[in-house]
């Protein structure tokens, strides 16, 4: 029993320490923004008609694929700031855990792409009209420009990204 006493205690310490990013002191909605749109408010972004790449992203923060391939899209982001390519990353998660959960998860990812979160539970309806090849599972991406549409259900690395963009903006 006393094992299990000095183990509790060192956790705490560690947490304590930030040993756990999880446990880091939550970041205030004034830090981060995110916008909050239901399906009909967002889906003009799934058709804008300009001379940009679009790269929308959905994703959350309890799916560990979307977490992983996080970096990628924002390295994408990064990269090609200067060449009209804008990465819209779109949170599924629920909206009542933004200030507890998903912008802490923002500053501790240090993401700078556009985020937004969709709240619409009504996923039959709007999924479909993401893409009729979407099962609804995540991480899922659009990525469309002028002449180009694709829709990939899969988790993407740096290097997949940018087969994809470069072509749309040369």
């Amino acid at each position: 029993m006393k094992y299990i006493g000095t183990i509790i205690i060192m956790l705490a310490v560690f947490a304590g320490l930030n040993f756990f990013p999880v446990y880091a002191s939550p970041v205030s909605a004034e830090d981060k923004e995110i916008e909050v749109m239901d399906f009909d408010t967002f889906s003009p972004r799934l058709e804008m008609d300009n001379d940009s790449v679009y790269v929308i992203n959905f994703w959350a923060t309890w799916c560990a694929p979307c977490v992983r391939e996080l970096p990628a899209f924002e390295q994408l982001n990064e990269t090609y700031s200067d060449r009209k390519v804008k990465v819209i990353l779109v949170s599924l998660d629920n909206p009542d855990l933004i200030d507890d959960r998903v912008i802490p998860f923002m500053e501790r990812m240090d993401l700078q792409s556009e985020v937004l979160l969709l709240d619409d539970p009504n996923s039959n309806r709007w999924i479909p009209l993401v893409s009729e090849e979407w099962s609804g599972a995540i991480p899922a991406t659009v990525i469309y420009s002028a002449g180009h549409r694709s829709f990939h259900e899969r988790e993407f690395e740096f290097d997949e990204l940018e087969e994809i963009v470069l072509p749309l903006i040369q």
